[in-house]
């Protein structure tokens, strides 16, 4: 008998040697009875040091954290868990309950996998994607270097549904009213309609109501015979709707248009005739009529400062382009866009920090495209350096605080609210950690900023709980 047991204790002995997976036995008090010799590299603890432990102390010691034996004890059935251990290794835990012809717990058997290495394949991964997405927007960008400079860059899935309606519309004649805040690009979205369309051969007329006197609204879009009024060209002049003869006329801010201007377009739409001032006959024109506004023409209707009949001839297919704020996937291609455009037209070669992009997709862009596109036209000016550093954007607030880096740290203030040498050590890191986390994606990128191991950033940062949000 004594023989046979002895042969089991060598053949579990074997089993736990030979394991590739860390191998812990504890009995139903969570005593630990058996571990594999492999538990140092895991754990960081000898053997001696595990056995006759309870696995509710090494919890606590976060020897075993979370204690998978712990959780068997409690739900009695096997259970999984993801454990970070105090070496720095990623594991997933899987514990087995035995239990005796009463019913009760009299071993716990759990296995633990490091994934470290599958958690470091992740990362490199992830870094592999993001290099992947710069190499296609550079490719996107050569491809579009004969294409205009208006066309619509787009990546977000909001803005590729727009896009393939814009499509789809751009086949028929139907007014389109396209409508978002100042800067979204409406007008970049009226050109593509344009271009999609089978006028695209024609002229695309573009006029900005809201950069017209309303005295001169009615010259500038219907035209007027010589010697119309006084000034008035002794050869005449051709409106924007005759301008737009067989293409598309475009209405920026039509909101702008004053009320007796649209009682005269309502009737040009509606009976495809426009008459000159000072003509006598009407002429028929055949355009394609878009519009855009930032306003809420429907309160405008009810406030009537807006013609009911004029909004409804016009809203037939309404587009709304969403904020730049609305849509963070495409700033980073847009502003790779811009950026090609301003190096070739001022003949340089600069490129984007990971830090500029970070503060890109942080920034609210009040301004939307139009306020990206200035800034980077301005900042591919005046970047002293070919690589443009969020100090090149000084005006952007959550810049300002990436670049301001670790607080001043004055020993009066630290006095000042008690802390201890400690507590004021702990201060320091936790701002250094936090500028690392918010300049950099991958826990290897901090480490090498920090000049500390990684396995010591995973820990720093859940102890400060700075990557839980």
């Amino acid at each position: 008998m004594s023989n046979e047991l002895e042969l089991i204790n060598i053949e579990l002995e074997g089993i736990l040697n030979t394991s590739n997976d860390n191998i812990v036995v504890t009995d139903g008090d969570g005593i630990v009875l058996r571990v594999s010799s492999n538990c140092t590299s895991i754990y960081g603890k000898a053997q001696n040091e595990l056995i006759g432990k309870t696995v509710h102390q090494l919890e606590k010691e976060k020897i075993f954290y979370p204690s998978v034996t712990v959780t068997v004890l409690k739900e009695k059935k096997e259970v999984q868990v993801m454990q970070e251990t105090p070496t720095g290794k990623v594991i997933m835990a899987t514990g087995i309950p035995i239990f005796d012809r009463m019913g009760d717990i009299v071993r716990v058997i759990s296995f633990s996998h490091d994934l470290t290495e599958i958690q470091r394949l992740k990362e490199d991964y992830e870094q592999l994607r993001k290099k992947m997405m710069k190499y296609e927007s550079e490719i996107e960008e050569l491809r579009g270097q004969e294409t205009k400079q208006n066309q619509v860059v787009i990546k977000s899935k909001i803005m590729q549904e727009i896009h393939e309606l814009i499509n789809r519309v751009a086949k028929s004649d139907a007014n389109v009213v396209l409508l978002g805040e100042s800067g979204v690009g409406k007008n970049v979205f009226a050109r593509a309609l344009h271009d999609g369309s089978d006028r695209r051969d024609r002229d695309f007329i573009e006029l900005n109501c809201g950069a017209i006197p309303e005295t001169l609204f009615e010259s500038e879009i219907f035209g007027y015979e010589p010697g119309s009024f006084t000034g008035a060209s002794k050869k005449g002049k051709a409106g924007m709707i005759e301008l737009a003869e067989g293409g598309t006329l475009f209405l920026d801010e039509v909101a702008e248009l004053p009320l007796s201007i649209q009682v005269k377009l309502l009737k040009a739409l509606q009976e495809k005739r426009v008459t000159r001032i000072g003509a006598s006959k009407a002429k028929k024109v055949d355009f394609r009529l878009i519009t855009a506004t930032n306003q809420n023409l429907e309160v405008m209707v009810r406030e009537g400062r807006f013609r009911k009949d004029l909004y409804y001839r016009l809203n037939v297919i309404p587009i709304t382009i969403p904020p730049l704020r609305e849509r963070v996937d495409d700033i980073y291609f847009l502003a790779q866009h811009y950026l090609a455009i301003f190096n070739k037209k001022y003949k340089m070669n600069k490129s984007f920090h990971s830090s500029t992009v970070h503060a890109f997709l942080e920034y609210d862009w009040p301004g939307n495209v139009r306020e990206l596109e200035n800034l980077i036209e301005r900042i591919v000016i005046t970047s002293p350096t070919a690589i443009i550093y969020p100090a090149s954007i000084p005006f952007i607030k959550k810049v300002k605080e990436m670049e301001s880096g670790i607080e001043d740290w004055p020993l009066e203030t630290f006095e000042q609210k008690g802390l201890t040498l400690q507590e004021s050590l702990e201060e320091v890191e936790k701002s250094w950690l936090k500028r690392a986390y918010r300049q950099y994606k991958t826990t290897y990128e901090m480490a090498e900023y920090l000049g500390i191991s990684q396995p010591t950033v995973v820990r720093r940062l859940k102890k400060y709980h700075i990557n839980s949000k």
